[in-house]
């Protein structure tokens, strides 16, 4: 399910119960587009009673583990890497990486954003340089391949 990266990161850093319950929340988000806990606690598919479904979610989101620094800032630090390199991308991409002018700028900004859209949530990363940008979702396709 996740890139190879990921899975490498994230099972530093979790142990096994911890990286399938993640596993889970993350196919269940994008199967029912919600991130309401009680919803999601309705559906996951574990044989016990929906409050202990939900306290144990809450307390999975609570780990100490789940935090910026030891996940998400290496994540961000593989991405920019990869688009740096051009590492994993095919002719069509690097060609397009070529072009762009992160180079000449020196500096990278990240830009992350939430807002709430028709009921939803949406969480949104951005990798800026310069004059350019790269929105989350093309970061996943480029740098995040199925």
């Amino acid at each position: 399910m996740f890139p190879p990266f990921y899975q490498t990161t994230l099972r530093a850093h979790l142990n096994e119960s911890q990286y399938l319950t993640l596993q889970l929340l993350l196919l269940l988000l994008q199967a029912h587009r919600q991130v309401k806990l009680s919803v999601l606690a309705s559906v996951f598919p574990q044989p016990i009673q929906y409050q202990s479904r939900k306290r144990n979610l809450q307390r999975f989101l609570m780990l100490p583990q789940l935090n910026v620094k030891l996940l998400w800032f290496p994540l961000i630090k593989y991405w920019i890497g990869q688009a740096q390199t051009g590492r994993g991308l095919n002719r069509d991409q690097r060609r397009h990486l070529k072009k762009g002018n992160h180079q000449k700028y020196g500096y990278w900004i990240i830009a992350i954003d939430r807002t709430q859209w028709k009921g939803r949530n949406v969480f949104m990363v951005s990798l800026l340089w310069g004059t350019h940008a790269l929105p989350g979702n093309v970061i996943n396709l480029l740098f995040c391949p199925k």
